[in-house]
């Protein structure tokens, strides 16, 4: 029976926007940086599964392979390692509406790397969901606690929306030489996992694992659910109804993960959080609305 488009829509709000509390999931026992290291490199063993399946390329050259390793380094390794400590000060509703800013940033990154046109209309769009995310935030920072920890999780997000961003512009070269997207997520989670354990083992962090089937189930649900299967409904949506479209799910994915963290992170959403989250979302249409011609 073939999944209709608002199937394919649903499935990636409810999975990407329920993937921020299961990170929380994965927070205690095993340090963030091995967490990432199991988690992508486990979704880069089914990504070459299904390449492999699909008859698609897997051989590459030693500059591929070099462009893969930097789209890996920033979108898989240090983004994602940056996340999971942020998760560790915040709840996760909240880091997940400070990551969405990632499609702006990702705007005027494109304009001064590849010289992307970028409109009035986009800069405005910029302007209200800075204005949304300050809203959200405000009542964390209004009350700081001694240890800072609302103010340093704030740090940490952004600075992964930066590194995403890296990644990001690393993804749309690759896009640019022509190399297929699955062989590029397939090989850039490999290095990125790979790189995540490494930097882990260097910082003195033990090779450890929690069997608790808390643990296993979040990680299955991440690297499969959230870093694979999400990703395959959102390719073919984009086949389907266009990127400009399919990029809607961002202006819902923060919004599901607030909601999810209302219910099991005992978010408190108050009125400043309701007009950040209007803001927000009138900055991703904004970003997103075709302009008319």
């Amino acid at each position: 029976m073939p999944v209709s488009t608002l199937q394919l829509f649903s499935i990636c709000v409810l999975i990407w926007g329920s993937t921020w509390l299961a990170i929380t999931f994965q927070l205690g026992v095993v340090a963030p940086e091995m967490s990432v290291g199991y988690r992508f490199l486990l979704a880069s063993a089914a990504l070459f599964c299904y390449c492999r399946w699909r008859g698609l390329p897997l051989a590459f050259g030693l500059r591929q392979h070099q462009d893969f390793a930097l789209f890996g380094v920033f979108m898989f390794c240090i983004g994602y390692i940056l996340i999971y400590y942020a998760e560790t000060q915040l709840v996760s509703g909240l880091v997940a509406v400070g990551y969405s800013v990632s499609p702006m940033v990702n705007m005027f990154a494109a304009r001064v790397c590849f010289g992307t046109q970028m409109s009035g209309r986009v800069a405005l769009a910029a302007l209200f969901g800075v204005a949304g995310i300050a809203c959200i935030f405000w009542p964390e920072f209004g009350t700081l606690s001694a240890s800072r920890s609302a103010a340093w999780g704030a740090v940490l997000t952004i600075l992964a929306v930066l590194s995403s961003s890296a990644g990001a512009m690393a993804a749309l070269r690759n896009q640019k030489r022509g190399y297929s997207t699955w062989s590029s997520m397939a090989w850039g989670m490999f290095y990125g996992g790979a790189l995540a354990l490494a930097i882990g083992l260097a910082s003195g962090r033990p090779l450890s694992f929690d069997f608790s089937a808390r643990y296993l189930l979040a990680l299955l649900y991440l690297a499969l659910f959230g870093s694979v299967v999400t990703f395959a409904c959102y390719i073919t949506l984009i086949g389907r109804i266009g990127a400009a479209r399919a990029g809607y799910i961002g202006v819902m994915v923060p919004v599901m993960a607030l909601v999810i963290s209302l219910l099991f992170e005992n978010f408190a959403w108050g009125w400043l959080t309701s007009a950040g989250v209007a803001l927000s979302v009138l900055g991703n249409v904004l970003m997103l609305r075709r302009a008319r011609t």
